[in-house]
């Protein structure tokens, strides 16, 4: 059974009942509305009557007029009225304020649902926001939440169908089911104006899909919690990684495939930790490009506010958020920044306890296609419960690139800024040289070749300037080497090396470490 013809049944079962006060939280009130028509009819077209601000009080079915005070305290002065005077009517308010406390509306309000009790009439609200305890203790309240994958690909058929031989269309089954699973989040009459928007091209292409996308995350630009990344992918090479990037090939298609017959949830995202300037911020964007899907950012250490709940309300909307722009990859950054406190103690009155608790929660239970990445760098101070299997598909660690590795990436950015090769000797000299480098510094030894390339000419580029830029940089690993063995050690015995799968006995010994 659908959501929506779920909650359809209960309304009615409400409305049978006579529940003398219903409230439902939605923001589709067209669709609210479509439902009550229904509804009335199969109650026999049972008296119901609605009220919105532009109209007054009409009947539901014929739309007739009854009452043309438009204002929202004479509506419910009416409502009372009639009540009073005729069994089994129900009113339907769409536009209420201040609902939310105890208001001089909300006991008038009161008043009326009171009067509904003794004579058999239901007051209905549709609103977006919660309604004030005593007066939703008198009723039933109701959630109408937005089309599921299903629903989805109804309503989409429903558009396209009807457009069938008159222009191209080449979704077959499998386009139009990943279709309905990138809508998800929205309203159907969000999703009809992007639809209308893709049939007002004459046409219906595999490309279309990605533009599905785009007019999504247009819906959701403004909506505050996370921050969204422009990705650019002429700059998203990768080097090295390959265990990493052969994981993420295999679980691709399963972040859009309808699972749920499986039994099993899409893939919930991965944790890198390593050392610093290894290419872990550069691997979310890297696959929010690979992907093609919409690439967002958030950030806990502004979630943090300084009023009791401020930061918990502040997460949860950000999550929120996130699941309505699902599918996408959220990237947290560091992510033990914002989560230490749970370790440390923090003088927080439990704060970032809660916090972790929370997203904990929204990691494991929540359904949405929203795959996450998030980055660490010093692991003591992860909460021990984010490494538990299940919170994250795979953790994995990002170490010092190898000689291979080191070679690949150099190359990368000396085709970038050069647009050449580097000689097979050269190489060798610099591969040595960059022992221990990260490929942050990697890449800032090219990029001092790069700057005499543009002030000097590229004629002023020789093996020597190649060797004086790499032996000018000092890396973390020298600078810092404490630090960095340690984080390597935690790595190479609780993690998968993203560099490539260990044998299989070597990776079950690093996940029952931390699982202890």
């Amino acid at each position: 059974m659908s959501d929506t013809q779920e909650f359809k049944n209960t309304l009615i079962r409400y409305l049978k009942a006579r529940i003398p006060f219903i409230s439902i939280r939605s923001a589709e009130r067209a669709r609210v509305l479509d439902i009550l028509k229904e509804a009335a009819k199969e109650l026999n077209h049972a008296p119901m009557y609605v009220h919105t601000l532009s109209l007054g009080t009409k009947e539901l079915l014929s739309g007739r007029p009854i009452n043309e005070d438009r204002s929202i305290i004479g509506a419910v002065d009416y409502a009372s009225q009639q009540i009073g005077q005729r069994q089994n009517l129900s009113f339907i308010f769409t536009e209420v304020v201040d609902i939310e406390d105890d208001t001089s509306f909300s006991r008038q309000l009161q008043d009326a649902v009171m009067l509904s009790v003794e004579r058999g009439g239901v007051l209905i609200v549709v609103t977006t926001k919660p309604v004030w305890g005593q007066l939703q203790r008198l009723g039933m309240s109701l959630t109408l939440s937005v089309p599921n994958e299903d629903e989805m690909l109804e309503i989409l058929r429903e558009q396209i169908d009807a457009y069938r031989g008159q222009m191209p269309i080449e979704w077959d089954e499998a386009d139009e089911s990943r279709a309905a699973a990138i809508l998800t989040g929205i309203t159907q009459i969000e999703a009809e104006n992007i639809i209308a928007t893709l049939l007002a091209n004459g046409r219906i292409t595999k490309d279309d899909l990605l533009e599905l996308m785009q007019a999504k995350d247009r819906i959701f630009a403004d909506i505050s919690g996370i921050e969204r990344v422009e990705v650019r992918g002429t700059e998203l090479n990768v080097g090295g990684l390959g265990g990493l990037k052969a994981w993420l090939e295999r679980e691709r298609p399963l972040l859009t495939a309808d699972l749920r017959q499986r039994g099993i949830r899409p893939p919930r995202g991965i944790l890198l930790v390593g050392v610093p300037g290894c290419g872990k911020s550069l691997s979310a964007k890297a696959i929010a490009q690979n992907w093609s899907l919409p690439l967002y950012r958030l950030d806990l250490s502004t979630i943090h506010g300084q009023y009791l709940g401020q930061s918990e309300g502040r997460l949860k909307d950000a999550l929120a958020t996130a699941d309505h722009v699902a599918p996408c990859v959220l990237w947290i950054d560091e992510i033990e920044k914002g989560l230490a406190g749970a370790t440390q103690g923090a003088g927080d009155g439990g704060t970032s306890t809660r916090l972790v608790g929370q997203f904990l929660y929204w990691l494991q239970e929540a359904r949405s296609r929203v795959f996450v990445v998030a980055t660490a760098n010093d692991v003591s101070r992860l909460p021990p419960e984010l490494l538990r299997r299940g919170r994250f598909d795979e953790l994995f660690f990002v170490d010092l690139p190898t000689a291979q590795e080191r070679q690949d990436i150099i190359n990368i950015y000396a085709h970038r800024g050069l647009g050449r090769e580097i000689t097979a000797p050269l190489m060798e000299e610099l591969i040595e040289i960059s022992e221990g480098f990260a490929g942050s510094d990697l890449e800032s030894a090219v990029r001092e070749v790069v700057k005499e390339a543009y002030l000097r000419g590229d004629a002023a580029i020789n093996d020597d300037l190649f060797r004086r830029s790499f032996r000018n940089v000092v890396p973390l690993s020298k600078t810092s080497p404490e630090q960095i063995d340690g984080i390597r050690a935690w790595g190479r015995e609780r993690a998968v090396p993203a560099a490539g799968q260990t044998s299989g006995a070597e990776t079950q010994n690093r996940r029952r470490t931390v699982l202890t």
